[in-house]
């Protein structure tokens, strides 16, 4: 498929098309939502670029392509359009993200405190990633409360932010990069 035009000039007063032709507003809570979430798919592509292990690269593309399903149904107004197949998140995806969680969690060691955000460049961008994917459920939640969303799109988010955490662990080991614990009073 060749792109022959990337803009439209429809959206140039602040509205924009969903999924089935729906006008909304870019400020609209939907459009935020599904926006964070298309926030979320860029930071990860960019955590990509610092990721040599090829089977953490080929889960980060699963999770990837997972965020345009989950992108497509937050662009769905159901009230209005039917979801599309390609807008159902299969909940079998939750249950991935949790073994691979579980997975890693075997090779860390044993926590000593919280752990302030950084490492390595790879672990810093995972806590960027998890930062970004609670703002995207905040959003998601916001948008919950006033139009029908899928509750796996909800626990989705949630699991894939408790996996940016538990990845950022393991990319600072890989990286030989020890982490800083958070201290109070820190000297």
């Amino acid at each position: 498929m060749r792109i022959t035009k990337v803009y439209t000039k429809t959206g140039d007063k602040g509205q924009t098309s969903l999924v089935g032709g729906v006008r909304i507003s870019k400020s609209d809570i939907r459009l935020e939502s599904y926006g964070t979430v298309d926030e979320l798919n860029a930071h990860i592509g960019l955590l990509c670029t610092e990721v040599s292990d090829d089977t953490i690269l080929s889960f980060l593309y699963r999770i990837q392509s997972n965020l345009f399903v989950v992108g497509t149904h937050l662009a769905t107004d159901q009230s209005q359009t039917p979801l599309y197949a390609s807008a159902i998140l299969d909940v079998k995806e939750i249950e991935v993200v949790e073994k691979e969680i579980d997975s890693i969690l075997i090779e860390l060691p044993e926590s000593t405190g919280f752990v302030l955000p950084g490492g390595g460049k790879a672990g810093a961008l995972c806590h960027v990633c998890r930062t970004i994917c609670r703002r995207a459920e905040r959003r998601v939640i916001s948008l919950s409360e006033q139009a029908i969303v899928g509750e796996e799109i909800m626990r989705y988010l949630n699991r894939l932010s408790d996996y940016f955490y538990v990845l950022s662990k393991k990319l600072n080991i890989i990286d030989k990069i020890e982490e800083k614990t958070w201290c109070k009073p820190c000297k």
